[in-house]
């Protein structure tokens, strides 16, 4: 079943309260201060139950000029609105800003009701009308239906049912599958339960139990109770108006316009990509880097606004900005947002959030105009693209992304990301990786990128370091890589030799058609050394000593020792012995014969079996300690059990 919310919107006392209270049979004034003047200040939310059996949640808004930001926090949640007009005033200030508000979110489904239809004569109704369809025009309610009703005498409220029946079915409902979020509207303290917060449910499903986050903040929070409208429920959905019993939780926890959602979904920013458009009614411009105030959800946050493309927007004007805030504002790609100036306060304009986590633009950047154009026009399989081929700071390698990543940073359900990742996959626009049973993706310019730094810094290594195997795995993860898992990271290894790109020898990573070979030279000095330490047998040579007699340069000698470790010709078995691979099988075939004899071996039969010294045969002894070949119990050594 799809939850509609239906909202009330127009000027102070032109019958807003009194309407809903017919509808549904509810007061939605509860304060005494409200009752007292006549007037909304709180939001308040009533439920009418169609004919069609459908269920709506209507929310009331204060319709005074003083109370704009409580109606902001109620009409973002709304599917659908119901512009309220009273015959005997006609369009006011605040029916027009109302208006505007409901154009810049753009609340598509919607038609007017003219309330007090009974105060005037048909001759004065057609002409507030007439003044309606003028206001309506160029606006998303341009062409909406228009009722007249008296809630007092009951008139034309069976058209006003029947009408909004007939455009809750034409509503789409809430994503009901999507991660939880609900603005906060409201939080209190019920005795006897504790702290209470209510919203209406954006998407997703609450259940008593869940364990949630409140953000900004970032408190783990658990559900003890639901209600929506004022009945006991164990689970609520998108589209609901939604009490939620929070436990562990203060009401001074709750941050003003603050969120409720599923954990690790949304982060708020300090700066967010944006089209922004002024309403055609401010008389003066908005300069770049003024102060603002920014609506979203439930929140207000004063702001500057950077215009990226001009120096300054007139009446009318729209331009991508970045907002950038005083205070972090949680959004997702996709929200509605309305600015107020900063004082006087009145609605100056409002837009699309297209960049929740940006990053530091410049301005008047052609490039830049158009990948935000990619992203607020493009299509799934574009936004997919763009994404997964974005570069983190210093070009680190932006990092794979599965499903369920791609889709809370795009704004799209998991569902439809799925189909059009899939789509890319098979048309070889993006790459896909399975990695623990969960698939990854990554974009054609992201592989290019990376090809293009394996392939500019292997060839560099290669050149400078010809006689080592290649650069070390971790070496390179640590460069450009630092963002990836060790998994991912060897999961990509892994796709690129399958892809003859490189060549993995064990811990190394080499182009694949490298292949070390000394010089003619270096053969010459590697010849030289290893007869040095095949003639000394288990009294080998310092190596130090050794380069120095051969007058072999340090830098070099590094290399060489490297290389002949690499082709195990040389063992190192202490930091500062080295042993020829001849005479170390020969030690361990020989102390092997020596173990299976007698069971056991000292340091001192080892010594004279091998002809050496203390010097050598104990790190020797200690090397094979540390292969699992002995074990030393006291001063004796046994063979290590194997397996």
């Amino acid at each position: 079943m799809e939850y509609i919310i239906v909202g009330t919107a127009g000027h102070v006392d032109h019958g807003k309260t009194v309407l809903v209270s017919k509808l549904t049979g509810i007061n939605t004034d509860r304060l005494e201060e409200e009752k007292k003047r006549g007037i909304s200040i709180k939001l308040g939310f009533a439920p009418l139950k169609l004919p069609s059996g459908r269920l709506l949640g209507l929310v009331d808004v204060p319709g005074h000029e003083k109370f704009i930001k409580e109606m902001l926090a109620g009409i973002g949640g709304m599917d659908l609105v119901m512009l309220i007009v009273a015959a005997d005033e006609g369009v006011m200030p605040q029916t027009q800003e109302h208006l505007d508000i409901i154009d810049l979110l753009q609340i598509k489904k919607g038609l007017v009701v003219i309330t007090k239809k009974d105060l005037v004569d048909e001759e004065w109704l057609q002409l507030v009308k007439e003044d309606i369809k003028e206001a309506l025009q160029g606006t998303v309610l341009e062409g909406a239906p228009i009722v007249a009703v008296s809630a007092q005498k009951g008139e034309g409220l069976d058209e006003l049912i029947s009408l909004l029946d007939k455009l809750a079915a034409e509503t789409p409902g809430k994503d009901m599958t999507g991660k939880v979020r609900l603005p906060i509207d409201r939080a209190f303290t019920v005795s006897g339960f504790g702290t209470v917060v209510t919203g209406t449910l954006w998407s997703g499903k609450i259940s008593v139990g869940d364990t949630l986050e409140i953000q900004p903040g970032g408190q783990s929070v658990r559900v003890r109770g639901l209600q929506v409208h004022e009945k006991q429920v164990e689970e609520a959905f998108a589209g609901q108006r939604v009490a939620v019993n929070l436990a562990s939780l203060q009401v001074s926890d709750v941050p003003r316009g603050g969120v409720l959602l599923a954990k690790d979904y949304l982060k708020p920013s300090y700066r967010l990509d944006a089209k922004l458009k002024l309403v055609s009614s401010i008389d003066k411009p908005l300069k770049n880097r003024a102060r603002v105030r920014v609506h979203l959800g439930t929140s207000e946050n004063l702001a500057r606004v950077s215009i990226l493309e001009k120096e300054e927007l007139q009446s009318g004007e729209e331009s991508f900005v970045q907002l950038l805030m005083e205070k972090p504002l949680l959004a997702a790609r996709g929200d509605r947002f309305v600015i107020r100036s900063y004082s006087p306060m009145h609605t100056i304009g409002g837009g699309e959030i297209i960049e929740p986590q940006a990053k530091k633009l410049k301005r008047f950047r052609p490039e830049t105009i158009e990948i935000l154009e990619t992203k607020l026009m493009g299509s799934p399989e574009e936004l997919i693209e763009q994404h997964l081929d974005s570069l983190d700071k210093k070009d680190s390698i932006g990092k794979i992304k599965n499903i369920s990543e791609i889709a809370a940073a795009i704004g799209m359900s998991e569902e439809e990301t799925e189909k059009a990742s899939k789509k890319l996959v098979a048309e070889e626009k993006i790459k896909e990786f399975e990695i623990e049973n969960i698939y990854y993706y990554m974009g054609n310019k992201t592989y290019n990128k990376i090809m293009e730094i394996l392939q500019s810094e292997l060839k560099k290594y290669h050149d400078k370091y010809h006689l080592r195997p290649g650069l070390s795995k971790e070496e390179l993860r640590s460069r450009y890589f630092n963002n990836w898992s060790s998994r991912q990271f060897n999961e990509l290894l892994t796709y690129l030799k399958e892809q003859g790109k490189i060549e993995i020898k064990g811990s190394y990573v080499s182009m694949p058609d490298f292949k070390v070979i000394p010089s003619d030279k270096e053969k010459e000095l590697l010849k030289k050394i290893l007869e040095q330490y095949e003639e000394n047998k288990f009294k080998p040579p310092g190596w130090e000593e050794l380069m120095g007699e051969l007058n072999i340069p340090s830098s070099l000698a590094n290399e060489l020792q490297q290389y002949l470790q690499y082709k195990e010709d040389l063992v190192k078995i202490a930091p500062d012995i080295l042993l020829h691979n001849k005479w170390l099988d020969k030690a361990k075939e020989m102390i092997n014969i020596h173990l299976e004899e007698k069971g056991e071996i000292l340091l001192s039969e080892a010594r004279d079996l091998l002809e050496s010294s203390r010097k050598y045969v104990l790190p020797l002894l200690e090397y094979f300690d540390s292969i699992k070949f002995t074990k030393r119990v006291g001063d004796k050594r046994i063979k290590a059990r194997q397996g």
